[in-house]
């Protein structure tokens, strides 16, 4: 099966949304997601473009050239989009346009398009919200949560407190002129904020039981394991396992803010990247 990879720039990725089950905010950030495993050389969004509900999309889809599919609503209350997905996957599985699928939606009822997708030796992404059912996440070789790739609330937040702490300034030093007493020194000015990660999705869980199951498949006789390996381990146990979910940007990062691990590097040869044991 084709596992893609950031240094595979040859493997063709075709992108499919459910508009009814997406966010058009994220779609920037979800195209990233999926160029760090190959060149997306198809991207098709489905829904009803005579509702409403569809208009927040067609800025984005501009920007990045994304064919829109027309599905009609037959009956009210019924969701036609999932069977026009269904339909251009397989006709594209068939002709071996690309290596790999992202299908992006919170629906459970693309599961057993992941796994028959999958059984046909494609690599399989799936994008979509925290809530989306297991059985989905599960038919993929790779899952995104949504809310990873969302900013934090309270980055904005930050940045709100910021410009009212300016403000007050702007006001303090013209009453100061006004009445003629002395200017207020200024405070110094204050670094902007840097880009926060996203709220971690598991806060108070303890990722530990995964992250020592996936160690103990890769362990080597010496007690070390290679964190490459590891973390495709993880992707095997839990696909949807995300370092961002815990709060941390890289699975290193997490790793070494665990007091469980110990984490070395090989200096006699760079290549071998970072290995880690549990502590005793």
């Amino acid at each position: 099966m084709p596992q893609p990879t950031n240094d595979n720039k040859d493997t063709k990725m075709a992108v499919l949304i459910d508009g009814d089950n997406a966010q058009a905010s994220l779609l920037t950030k979800m195209l990233a997601e999926v160029g760090k495993h190959g060149l997306v050389t198809i991207r098709r969004i489905y829904g009803d473009w005579t509702t409403s509900s569809m208009h927040s999309w067609k800025e984005a889809l501009h920007m990045h050239a994304v064919q829109p599919i027309q599905q009609f609503r037959y009956t009210v209350g019924k969701n036609a989009t999932d069977s026009a997905l269904i339909i251009d996957a397989m006709d594209i599985m068939h002709q071996r346009l690309v290596d790999g699928f992202c299908i992006v939606s919170s629906d459970s009822d693309y599961t057993r398009l992941a796994t028959r997708i999958r059984e046909a030796g494609f690599f399989v992404m799936g994008v979509g919200q925290k809530k989306t059912p297991k059985s989905f996440v599960n038919g993929c070789d790779l899952f995104i949560y949504t809310e990873n790739l969302a900013p934090r609330r309270d980055s904005q937040q930050r940045q709100d407190r910021g410009r009212g702490r300016d403000r007050g300034r702007d006001r303090s030093r013209d009453a100061g002129r006004k009445t003629g007493t002395k200017e207020t020194q200024p405070a110094p000015p204050q670094p902007e904020p840097q880009e926060a990660l996203p709220q971690a999705l598991y806060a108070g869980t303890d990722p530990m039981p995964l992250l020592r199951e996936a160690f103990e498949m890769v362990v080597q006789e010496n007690g070390w394991a290679n964190l490459g390996p590891m973390g495709k381990a993880l992707q095997q146990l839990d696909p949807g396992f995300d370092p961002r979910s815990f709060g941390q940007r890289q699975l290193s990062s997490l790793i070494k803010s665990l007091p469980d691990f110990e984490v070395r590097r090989d200096e006699e040869d760079a290549s071998a990247g970072i290995w880690v044991r549990l502590k005793e």
